[in-house]
């Protein structure tokens, strides 16, 4: 047999080298941190990290009492699970606030909103009278 005369098309060898390239491993949390930036989630994974890390934001004796249910725009609602609770925690407002900037950054959670616990319904059923309700029952 004869060796072929054609030439073939020389074989695309791809290497790295010494400089970087698009195909040289990254680190995982960089490409993390890429994707959340181009998504546009970085403040809703932030708002996520204060939901989750809160009982070391607040302490532990205002987490039992107050947990976070909400998160609209930069208004974090908390609901505490007493009127008594409800009212230390407006007290406690700016200095939460203050705590959570610092732990996240300004601008995140610009306002703190406090739901105490809802109030008992005293309707039974589908159909209601009205009448002077039940007064004074709590003493």
């Amino acid at each position: 047999m004869k060796p072929s005369k054609r030439r073939r098309p020389p074989i695309q060898q791809h290497r790295s080298g010494a400089d970087t390239d698009a195909r040289d491993p990254s680190l995982l949390g960089d490409q993390l941190d890429r994707l959340l930036d181009e998504r546009g989630w970085q403040a809703d994974v932030t708002v996520g990290g204060v939901i989750g890390r809160w009982a070391d934001i607040v302490g532990p004796d205002i987490a039992t009492h107050v947990a976070p249910v909400a998160f609209d725009g930069t208004i974090l609602a908390v609901k505490a699970d007493s009127t008594a609770w409800a009212t230390q925690m407006r007290l406690l407002t700016s200095m939460v606030l203050g705590r959570i900037e610092a732990e996240v950054g300004a601008g995140i959670v610009t306002e703190l909103v406090v739901h105490g616990p809802a109030a008992p319904s005293w309707v039974k059923g589908k159909l209601r009278v009205k009448g002077r309700g039940p007064r004074d029952t709590y003493g």
